[in-house]
């Protein structure tokens, strides 16, 4: 079985993928009377002509390291974001575009971070370190199916 090791989740490394969703460097605009910092416009969502935005909350079981990856999911017609609503690191798994999902990234994401996963992305179930397990998740709502799962030929371990 192959191990691959984790990294940080940087906009760089994660740029082919989607959009972080974090409050990094400095506040576009700062507004409530100079209380809040408001970073503007962090993600792409794109829901599709016959989709609409909803807004999901999860609460996921944490899973521990290693994790054994064997499975991967993509949502065609619809990006989707996972924002933490906790303080805990948590797992972001993606994979290389594709009929079929090609290399395997895994990244852990940082206190505030949320990823926003542009649509066709291959990337792992929500994967939650630790509990509590909860997200906000903004997607695609819609009648037509919007999510297709691929079982991988060997696991991966996430180290």
């Amino acid at each position: 079985m192959r191990t691959l090791f984790t990294k940080p989740l940087t906009i760089e490394a994660f740029a082919p993928f989607g959009d972080i969703l974090d409050c990094a460097g400095e506040a576009d605009k700062i507004i409530n009377q100079g209380k809040c910092g408001r970073f503007h416009d962090r993600a792409a969502l794109d829901f599709g002509a016959d989709g609409r935005a909803g807004i999901s909350l999860f609460n996921a079981e944490p899973r521990p390291l290693p994790y054994e990856l064997d499975m991967v999911e993509r949502h065609p017609d619809g990006s989707q974001a996972f924002i933490p609503m906790h303080q805990n690191p948590w797992l972001v798994i993606v994979a290389e575009p594709g009929d079929t999902p090609g290399q395997i990234h895994a990244f852990i994401a940082g206190t505030g971070q949320g990823v926003n996963f542009h649509k066709g992305t291959w990337h792992g179930v929500l994967t939650p370190l630790h509990a509590p397990g909860l997200f906000a998740v903004v997607d695609r709502i819609g009648d037509t199916p919007n999510l297709q799962e691929y079982w991988l030929p060997e696991p991966v371990v996430i180290a």
